[in-house]
């Protein structure tokens, strides 16, 4: 048994995670002294644990030793703040198998207690259900950690899988959950229930926090936790503590700065840490940062959501 009381297993606790963005020099290098900051703020925030290597942290823009570097020193931020015990989750998905593989070695090797895996989807109409399974409990049987599922339509060319599809895959011993970005709460709510007891099942994004929670789901794995970890965090505590209908003012904040998240990718994300924070605007070609006008609007859409992390910060 871990500290935070997760066992060996089952590295991961439930609650609120972050996949964090990645920063770069203005050479395009990649930044890990930022990487290191930013972890660390998040860390004294009070979420449950961070992931590398997400959507949100362009990795499809990195190589494999940048994707191992950039874990490490996550890992090395949280374990010098104090947080030895939080676990960091890194991203995985390749278009091959034979990558993912080397990508959760890397992982392991770099720190990861677990990692999370996209389906391939670049060869989708050659790949039918049965080889795609096999993909996912060939990269189990030969990840040194734990495999969450990540089930991402819009960064999978639409593929979509199935409660059935995870509930097969949750049999396999060394496949602990899932996070779902397609905000099916339906799929969630089916998941939660009949899969086994210790597998975890996150929503992917932090505007239906509530939702996840009443379906049985662990938490949530959410981007805009990058800006406000605490207001993200404090819909979980009220929940929990059975203060619903504060919970649902706290979601309502959340979901509005969610929005803004959602349709403005990580590139809104990292413009609203800059703006907000003083680091971390710059994102890597092809994408590049927001007009001085749209960066301005950007500010103006997160502004509800900082004024209540600024507000629980002070409170804390």
């Amino acid at each position: 048994m871990t500290a935070n009381g997760a066992t060996k297993q089952n590295p991961l606790p439930h609650g609120v995670y972050v996949p964090t963005v990645a920063f770069f020099r203005p050479d395009e290098e990649v930044d890990l002294p930022t990487v290191e900051r930013h972890a660390a703020y998040l860390a004294r925030s009070g979420v449950t644990g961070l992931v590398t290597q997400g959507s949100n942290g362009e990795a499809v823009h990195l190589d494999r030793e940048e994707r191992r570097a950039i874990t490490a020193a996550t890992r090395r931020a949280v374990d010098a703040a104090g947080y030895t015990s939080m676990p960091v989750i890194a991203g995985c998905g390749a278009a091959s198998t034979r990558e993912t593989v080397q990508f959760c070695q890397d992982s392991g090797a770099a720190g990861a207690d677990a990692v999370l895996v996209l389906p391939p989807s670049y060869y989708k109409a050659l790949v039918n259900a049965e080889a795609l399974h096999a993909h996912f409990r060939a990269v189990a049987d030969a990840s040194p950690v734990p495999v969450l599922i990540y089930n991402f339509p819009g960064a999978s060319s639409g593929l979509d899988l199935s409660s059935d599809d995870i509930l097969s895959l949750s049999q396999h011993p060394n496949i602990i959950g899932c996070k779902l970005t397609c905000g099916n709460t339906g799929k969630l709510a089916r998941i939660a229930a009949s899969a086994k007891p210790d597998f975890l099942t996150f929503g992917g994004s932090a505007d239906f926090t509530l939702q996840t929670l009443i379906a049985g789901g662990a938490g949530i794995i959410g981007g805009v936790a990058n800006l406000i970890p605490r207001s993200s965090v404090r819909v979980l505590e009220l929940y929990r503590s059975g203060k619903v209908e504060e919970a649902q003012k706290v979601q309502a904040v959340v979901a509005r700065a969610d929005w803004a998240a959602i349709h403005g990718g990580f590139i809104a994300v990292k413009s609203a840490l800059q703006s907000y924070h003083g680091y971390g605007g710059l994102p890597r070609r092809p994408c590049v940062v927001p007009s001085e006008k749209a960066a301005a609007a950007i500010h103006e859409e997160f502004r509800e959501g900082m004024d209540l992390e600024q507000a629980l910060e002070k409170a804390a």
